[in-house]
């Protein structure tokens, strides 16, 4: 395989595991703004939530924590390590081909 068609599989693999990353990032950060009661009338927060829960929707309400910090914590950060795991796992594929 030329080294032309290389480097086009390694900027695609690239582009996928900075796209997980950013995934992974806002689901993170709507864990802490949650567990340090960020105002949610503010608009980044409002953003933040916004973006985590249309991430998260598959997994949100995934557990049934009595507690909810521990189902917001599972909830959105199980989207996270999920889009991580097969994000980069997509990107290590593309990035050896």
């Amino acid at each position: 395989m030329s080294p032309r068609y290389r480097s086009g599989s390694t900027s695609a693999g690239t582009v996928i595991a900075v796209i997980a990353d950013v995934m992974a990032v806002i689901l993170g950060l709507w864990i802490l703004m949650y567990l340090l009661d960020a105002n949610r009338a503010n608009d980044l927060v409002r953003f933040v939530h916004d973006a985590a829960n249309w991430l998260a929707a598959w997994s949100r309400d995934l557990f049934t924590f009595d507690e909810e910090w521990a189902r917001v914590v599972f909830g959105y950060g199980l989207a996270a390590v999920v889009y991580l795991f097969i994000g980069h796992a997509i990107a290590g594929r593309l990035r050896r081909h």
